[in-house]
């Protein structure tokens, strides 16, 4: 269940300090760590303490302080790495390596080597496809915030 600590899942095991991290930074409601298995040295984890395992299960009451912090720690990692800046990015079920929401915080350089997104892109073939695109998202949008209130 959303919210519960999973004793299967490694990030809960972090929380309760059943399993060793480098831990950058915590607070109440989340906890930050050294990624194992950095893009760049400085690569770290954020996490909220209570198991949601999306962005989409994350309640309304944790959005703001999950990305206050996320939002300290980019700053931290740009100081404290001297990075001339950050990417900020997180998976939702696909290549979620960890079924527990992470951000990740990768301290970048000009010239560092990555380029855009760690992904092919895919332009649309035609004006008419991007419409269709825009209009699907856009229905999605108003269907959800009308049950949203």
């Amino acid at each position: 269940m959303a919210g519960e600590t999973h004793q299967v899942c490694l990030f809960c095991q972090i929380v309760n300090g059943e399993l060793a991290a480098r831990i950058v930074f915590e607070d109440d409601d989340c906890l930050a760590f050294l990624d194992h298995r950095p893009v760049f040295p400085g690569h770290c984890l954020l996490i909220p303490k209570q198991h949601y395992e999306t962005l989409i299960d994350l309640p309304a009451n944790l959005i703001e302080p999950v990305f206050r912090d996320v939002q300290l720690l980019a700053r931290a990692v740009e100081v404290g790495m001297q990075a001339h800046g950050t990417f900020v990015g997180m998976n939702n079920r696909v290549s979620q390596s960890v079924a527990h929401l992470h951000v990740h915080v990768v301290p970048r350089r000009r010239k560092d080597g990555l380029r855009g997104f760690f992904w092919p892109r895919y332009p649309y073939k035609s004006d008419e496809e991007a419409d269709a695109v825009q209009q699907a998202i856009r229905a999605a949008v108003d269907d959800l915030k009308l049950k949203l209130d």
